[in-house]
């Protein structure tokens, strides 16, 4: 089922071919910022500043933007990045390789700030244990704390901790949060007690970091890729791309005196409501969640849901089904604007078949589609699979896993761009 998702993965650890060129460091001019609502802020060239950055950008309150990539770096293993903007351009900036073993390999997600003001993520692989081969990790990233006169100084990573599959889990793909006592919370795709996927809590104790299993899938749902939310009571919300009552879950997690108890507020079971919900939960402000299914839906091209909640339960409402012929839907979690509209990514859809940034508006008959741009897998980019931000001025952000820079490997190493209203 997650086949095509998966092979992105692994196109961006195996098949793009590391050449020399150099990092094309101030990559958009003001008169292009000024021509067109769609904008290349940065194609990546599969050398020192790495390929395939899916999990989409973090945004600092000075405006420059974080992420990662999942392949090539100085070791081959993946990156961290910044942009920074400078004079109507950006400036990219290499912050940490990814060696494998010990410190992690090929990022998944996009970095967040923690409480403390350092870069927090996972990776994928490496790490330790696993038979040797890694099993992924959690991380820490800061500047370097002395003052680096070179281009580009690498940022210090710390190893929060390494998954070993059983019993704490393995293959992290989704991004962390951090709940108000500073603990921090995540997904793994695999390993636990039935080797389904994990929910963990990491916990700082005395300058280290302590892991706890909070959940473990089976029944209930299996294979989590998304991240968690948080709501105002302390309660974790998520979903599980697969299992369940048939094609994934919709979950919540509260906190008792004797643990977590887990509630599922949505199983997928009937294909054409949707099946799959790879991408994660949001909340508007009426308390209603609001998710995707990269399958099933009218035409089987995934879709857009809701869930509200009613008296200790939750009513599940399928909200917009995505045109096309079997297209997986979108892959990452949506954003919500002031007025709750809704945006997202189709990593294979539009025109083209090479993905689509997307608006959905509500009226009273329904929600209505809008392309902010369809990828056609050249130079402007092909296949989002990371989550969309905004900057304080309404713009949007996000990434390509492929696409841009056609001279690296056969599909091209990604994009970050921008998107003006």
């Amino acid at each position: 089922m997650h086949s095509r998702f998966n092979s992105l993965f692994r196109a961006a650890a195996t098949d793009v071919v590391t050449i020399a060129i150099g990092l094309g460091l101030m990559v958009t001019s003001p008169g292009e910022m000024c021509a067109q609502t769609y904008h290349v802020l940065y194609r990546f060239a599969g050398g020192a500043d790495g390929s395939g950055p899916f999990g989409g950008v973090t945004m600092d309150a000075a405006g420059n933007l974080y992420g990662t990539t999942y392949g090539h770096g100085a070791y081959g293993y993946g990156t961290v990045f910044k942009l920074s903007r400078k004079n109507g351009s950006w400036l990219f900036a290499p912050l940490y390789s990814f060696q494998s073993i010990p410190d992690g390999a090929n990022p998944a997600a996009r970095v967040i700030f923690g409480p403390d003001g350092a870069l927090y993520g996972t990776t994928n692989k490496g790490g330790a244990g696993c038979r040797g081969i890694g099993c992924g990790t959690v991380f820490s990233l800061r500047p370097p704390p002395n003052i680096c006169s070179a281009v580009f100084c690498s940022w210090d990573e710390t190893v929060l901790y390494r998954f070993d599959d059983v019993p704490d889990g393995a293959s992290p793909l989704s991004e962390v949060v951090f709940d108000q006592a500073g603990k921090l919370y995540g997904t793994t795709f695999s390993g636990g007690s039935g080797d389904d996927g994990t929910v963990y809590q990491l916990t700082p104790l005395g300058g280290q970091w302590g892991e706890s299993i909070i959940h473990n899938f089976g029944s209930d749902g299996a294979e989590p890729q998304s991240g968690l939310i948080f709501d105002a009571n302390g309660n974790l919300y998520g979903t599980t791309s697969a299992g369940g009552m048939n094609y994934g879950s919709a979950y919540e997690l509260t906190p008792t005196q004797f643990g977590w108890s887990e509630q599922i507020l949505h199983g997928f079971q009937d294909y054409d409501l949707g099946a799959s919900p790879i991408g994660g939960l949001v909340f508007d402000r009426a308390g209603n969640l609001y998710g995707t299914t990269v399958y099933g839906g009218a035409q089987f091209s995934g879709t857009v849901f809701e869930l509200m909640p009613s008296q200790g339960n939750w009513t599940f409402n399928l909200l917009y089904s995505f045109a096309g012929s079997g297209v997986e839907g979108p892959v990452a979690n949506l954003i919500l604007d002031a007025a709750g509209n809704l945006y997202g990514t189709s990593y294979v859809a539009g025109p083209y078949g090479f993905g689509a940034v997307f608006k959905l508006t509500h009226s009273g008959s329904g929600w209505t589609y809008t392309s902010l741009h369809d990828f056609t897998g050249g130079s402007d980019g092909e296949g989002p699979l990371g989550q969309l931000i905004f900057d304080s001025n309404g713009n949007l952000y996000g990434t390509t896993g492929l696409g841009g820079n056609l001279s690296c490997g056969s599909s091209g190493c990604g994009v970050v761009f921008e998107i003006t209203p």
